[in-house]
């Protein structure tokens, strides 16, 4: 019914090498993080901060999409808000943030016809 001394310490040393055990099993899930963060993370930034850039400098005559999907040419830039026209005497003010695509004057391929 009662444990015998040496079983009762053969269990204490057991749970004191315990320590390096621990950190290898914490070492996969260290790696998963840090491939996530080069492959998901990083990329995204990037993308975020070129978006930002080109929302910035914006300017009259270049086509963009909005977040809503309206795409339209801009005809008048302010410091937070842009006009869109989206078809004959049709215009919107728009804010800049929610801009997702700016398409340059001239940026486009010209047609294989």
């Amino acid at each position: 019914m009662f444990a015998t001394p040496a079983y009762a310490q053969a269990a204490g040393a057991a749970g004191q090498s315990g320590g390096a055990g621990a950190i290898i099993s914490l070492l996969p899930l260290v790696l998963i993080f840090v491939v996530f963060y080069f492959l998901m993370i990083r990329p995204q930034q990037k993308r975020m901060k070129a978006l930002q850039e080109s929302v910035q400098s914006v300017k009259k005559g270049d086509t963009v999409v909005t977040a809503g999907g309206l795409i339209g040419k801009v005809t008048k830039v302010d410091e937070t808000e842009v006009e869109l026209e989206l078809g004959p005497q049709v215009k919107v003010r728009a804010v800049k943030h929610t801009l997702a695509e700016i398409r340059p004057l001239g940026g486009g391929k010209p047609a294989n016809d």
